[in-house]
């Protein structure tokens, strides 16, 4: 079953730039089609869906499978971060000339994010002290094998499974039983409520960063990993993220900015710290594989 719900899309988006993303190693899209299969908020069901935009300020969403369409139409607003009205970040470009170079390097592109805090936290837990490329097939496999899998825009796609599927496995191929046991830490949050994306969003982004370091197998960077890049903040500045310091510090004819030079110049990015952030890094060809 399939359900077409339109998006609208404030400021400036083009949506083959995120497909371009890589998207945590997935494979994002198929031509001007991006495909997306997760578990829908609330973690009790999984959604697909294939997106176009026909027009500037519209994208298309058609909805596979049974979630409620409205529910998957929002989650895929979010994960794409035209949720949020970026005609602000457009203008930031326009009168800051570091920003609206960086701008010009990837015009329209916006942040990408993770599906939900739970789906980020399970790639912080399997990519851990492994190669990702290795982790992503084994998170593709599980997908496949525990997960669901939908037929998404003339091929198949899977989504990684429900949090309580994880908790009834034992054992998962390819992963010592350390990782297997954090991922049911992880999965228990989830349906315990504690991963609620919307309700984290809302709260102040270093509170949250430090409660789910309680989470065994998550330190600081991971914390941040999933507060900056799954929760849809706009103005988190990664000081922390070596990758953006090196790039920042290249943009300006420099080595790699400490944290605190970083935070000094991303102040005059408010609101909209995050999003430029994001476009400095991809800016220099770093999109693909970004997790």
């Amino acid at each position: 079953m399939t359900t077409i719900m339109d998006i609208p899309v404030r400021g400036v988006f083009d949506l083959r730039r995120s497909i371009a993303f890589g998207f945590g190693q997935r494979d994002a899209g198929v031509g001007d089609v991006m495909r997306l299969a997760f578990c829908l908020d609330g973690y009790r069901e999984h959604a697909a869906a294939a997106v176009t935009q026909p027009s500037a300020g519209v994208l298309r969403c058609e909805v596979i499978g049974g979630a409620e369409p409205t529910a998957v139409a929002a989650h895929v607003a979010r994960v794409l971060s035209v949720d949020v009205d970026g005609s602000g970040y457009d203008e930031l470009g326009a009168r800051d000339a570091l920003v609206g170079r960086v701008q010009q390097r990837a015009p329209g592109l916006r942040p990408v994010l993770f599906y939900s805090a739970y789906e980020a936290l399970l790639w912080a837990v399997l990519s851990a002290r492994r190669p990702e490329r290795q982790m992503a097939q084994v998170r593709a496999a599980l997908a496949r094998t525990e997960g669901a899998v939908f037929d998404v825009a003339g091929g198949q796609l899977a989504a990684v499974p429900l949090p309580s599927r994880i908790l009834e496995l034992d054992a998962i191929e390819g992963l010592p039983e350390i990782k297997v046991r954090r991922m049911h830490g992880v999965a228990r949050a989830a349906l315990e409520g504690r991963l609620d994306t919307a309700a984290l969003r809302d709260r102040d982004p270093t509170e949250v960063s430090a409660e789910l370091q309680k989470l065994e197998g998550i330190g600081p960077f991971y914390a941040m990993l999933a507060t900056v890049r799954a929760l849809g903040h706009t103005d988190v500045a990664p000081t922390d993220e070596p990758h953006v310091l090196g790039a920042a510090g290249r943009l300006l004819g420099r080595p790699p900015l400490s944290p605190g030079e970083y935070a000094e110049l991303a102040q005059s990015w408010r609101p909209w710290r995050t999003w430029v952030s994001v476009a400095i890094r991809a800016g220099e060809g770093g999109t693909k594989g970004q997790r």
